[in-house]
């Protein structure tokens, strides 16, 4: 496969978990604004520092107006990180790329660029529209997953989109972590309900309830969305199937610095596989999770510099 059908491959699904995550952060972040309990009044500085790069001064301007935030998350083209930006570096990914897709992926593709650019979700986003909207932009993304996995061929392409898949989702989760955790130690014990937007967002409240039964919710979510393996939005789960994605691309490319890249995700890896929660509390949470994201950050640079020719 050329470098650069590889390098169009892997970004797109990064850009359509990308789409993904905001989207179901957005919908979280929006109907618990609704809420009168606690723990609500950073609900959008998450998203905000996630998915914009508007300076602190910026932001205040948008204090108490959800139209106009989601506009600039959604539809705002001068904010590199909205959903149409995403989008439409995702669709420019996949056009050149169709003979490496089947059909109804770019079909799928194609359908979400020209959704997000319709001149009807401007006017939309200005009525009492605004959760139907994000629900049926995210329903999208959802049904492009299920079309990748129901359709896709299990070579090459399918392994670089996994790849770009699960750095994507990893990288998502450590920043969601660190941004719901105040402190670094996690020394101050708070209910599940100041942690709900954070399972919202990772698609895990439903599984917290079924699958953890302690009262030390602090433990149980810092173990959820780090630690667990059966749970799909978990470090842990992205790091085991990027393993596997690695694993084939590097059996079948067999490239120059192969020792060094699978030792450069091997450290990583164990990082989180022989950790636990307390280690990760005595280390420091943001500590653990900055300096994970890091080297996540400079595996997928080698992971570049190896396939996609970067200079």
């Amino acid at each position: 496969m050329l470098s650069r059908s590889a390098d169009a491959l892997f970004w797109l699904n990064r850009y359509i978990e990308r789409s993904e995550g905001l989207l179901r952060t957005l919908h979280t972040t929006y109907v618990l604004s609704l809420d009168k309990g606690p723990y609500i009044n950073n609900s959008w500085k998450i998203i905000f520092d996630i998915f914009s790069s508007l300076k602190e001064e910026e932001k205040k301007s948008f204090e108490n107006n959800s139209e106009k935030i989601l506009e600039h998350i959604l539809i705002d083209t001068n904010n590199v990180n909205s959903l149409r930006m995403i989008l439409n570096k995702a669709r420019e990914n996949a056009r050149g790329m169709q003979d490496h897709l089947t059909k109804e992926v770019w079909e799928q593709v194609n359908y979400m660029y020209h959704r997000i650019n319709a001149k009807t979700i401007d006017a939309q986003l200005k009525t009492n529209n605004e959760i139907p909207v994000i629900e049926s932009l995210l329903k999208n993304c959802l049904l492009y997953t299920g079309i990748v996995d129901s359709t896709m061929s299990r070579g090459e392409s399918w392994d670089f989109m996994n790849l770009g898949k699960y750095i994507e989702r990893c990288m998502l989760t450590i920043d969601l972590v660190e941004k719901h955790i105040i402190g670094n130690d996690l020394s101050e014990e708070k209910d599940i309900l100041y942690w709900r937007g954070l399972l919202f967002s990772l698609s895990g409240y439903e599984f917290h309830l079924k699958n953890y039964r302690s009262n030390d919710a602090n433990y149980n979510v810092l173990h959820q969305a780090v630690l667990n393996n059966y749970f799909p939005h978990s470090v842990l789960y992205s790091l085991e199937r990027m393993k596997k994605y690695l694993e084939n691309i590097v059996a079948a490319n067999d490239p120059t610095d192969r020792a060094g890249l699978t030792r450069q995700f091997g450290r990583i890896y164990s990082s989180v596989q022989f950790g636990d929660v307390d280690m990760i509390r005595n280390t420091g949470v943001t500590n653990y999770l900055s300096q994970l994201r890091y080297n996540l950050f400079q595996f997928a640079w080698s992971l570049s510099q190896t396939y996609f020719s970067y200079s």
